[in-house]
């Protein structure tokens, strides 16, 4: 899955596509470079990231997915957490709803259930706006886990086929270097839910903190390491910034999976 903010505020790519043109232009490269979904975001989720109104979110997002669907057989996911936003997003040619307060609107669980198509579900401490002021687990996997389970099956009561319906553990999203890390070595729990598996460690700050990298673009190799590990485990989707590279090392960690 390649990374697509069409934002001015996005802690990796802010800016980069906020204009139609390089987004699409930015969208057919991903392709090009291997990406099987294209995920588009309207509307910046970093940590301290005001909210957007679903109006502007529709304005930056659908001439883009309008153009992707036409240009490109290639999946379109939209990451919003608004059911008008997504509606919009369906209609203009995307496939996929990826929500980060995993279908906490009820509207939304209807809109996916209606529309059968499938859905992301993330896990999140708090907002955007308050998710990294000092994040707290027991036990941050079982928690984790459990939190997405309990959304999943909501899923499938309110209409969604399980076989549609991803989790994802949600890194960087209220955790620490630690959370992160806990979670990533043991993504296997995850997979082994039935459940197919969403990570998205791409360019993530607790990257920089442990290479020392600050810009976030210098943290490919570090997120090489993140994404090797997750192929191993068995997870189905990673979703990343730098796509030509990061296919590099998933059929390289595919293949010595299929070996294993």
């Amino acid at each position: 899955m390649g990374v697509l903010n069409v934002t001015p505020d996005s802690f990796s790519d802010g800016g980069k596509f906020l204009n139609t043109d390089k987004a699409i232009e930015g969208a057919l490269k991903m392709a090009a470079d291997g990406a099987a979904i294209i995920d588009v975001g309207p509307e910046s989720t970093r940590p301290g990231a005001e909210p957007v109104s679903a109006d502007e979110q529709i304005h930056r997002a659908i001439p883009v997915i309008e153009a992707i669907a036409k240009k490109t057989k290639v999946c379109i996911s939209v990451d919003t957490t608004s059911p008008k936003v997504a509606k919009a997003a369906l209609d203009a040619g995307a496939n996929i709803i990826n929500d980060i307060t995993a279908l906490a609107d009820e509207q939304m669980a209807k809109l996916a259930a209606e529309r059968q198509v499938p859905v992301i579900l993330m896990h999140m401490q708090g907002t955007p706006q308050t998710m990294q002021f000092e994040p707290k687990y027991d036990d941050v996997v079982a928690e984790v886990l459990r939190f997405l389970l309990d959304r999943a099956k909501r899923a499938e009561q309110s209409g969604k086929l399980k076989e549609r319906i991803f989790i994802d553990p949600g890194i960087g999203f209220g955790k620490t270097v630690e959370h992160n890390l806990t979670l990533l070595a043991n993504i296997d729990k995850f997979v082994k839910t039935g459940y197919r598996v969403l990570v998205g460690p791409s360019r993530k700050r607790f990257i920089g903190q442990l290479t020392g990298k600050e810009n976030p673009a210098d943290r490919v190799f570090g997120t090489a390491a993140a994404v090797a590990i997750c192929v191993a485990a068995g997870v189905s989707i990673v979703r990343v910034h730098d796509v030509a590279e990061m296919m590099n090392v998933v059929k390289v960690a595919n293949a010595l999976r299929k070996e294993a």
